[in-house]
């Protein structure tokens, strides 16, 4: 993994666009948060997860499964994301919760193992 790797859910999203580390990257976020966050001239996306580079961002309390897989994807490969997910996810929904996970994340783990 090269260089640092910032990443933020919800109101975090806030923070990094509040100290301008977003740029001009688009950005995910909750609902509350999404009017201070486009004050900051961010576009807000109507996705669960995005990343560019080194950052990602996610919207909403559950999204965090999603930049956690980027983050294993992005350092250990995605078949060890999968089977991150594979192991927490519910009962008699694995296969379901893993492939939406990473179904959200795929177009952005590219770079990955």
């Amino acid at each position: 993994m090269n260089g640092l790797t910032i990443m933020a859910q919800c109101s975090g999203t806030l923070i990094l666009a509040k100290f301008g580390l977003l740029g001009q990257i688009p950005a995910g976020t909750d609902f509350t948060t999404k009017p201070w966050i486009e004050k900051a001239d961010i576009d807000v996306l109507n996705e669960p997860f995005f990343a560019e580079n080194n950052i990602a961002t996610a919207g909403g309390c559950f999204s965090a499964q999603y930049l956690l897989a980027w983050i294993i994807a992005k350092t250990e490969g995605t078949e060890a994301a999968t089977e991150a997910l594979h192991h927490v996810a519910p009962v008699g929904e694995k296969d379901k919760y893993v492939n939406r996970a990473m179904g959200n994340i795929e177009k952005f783990t590219s770079f990955c193992q």
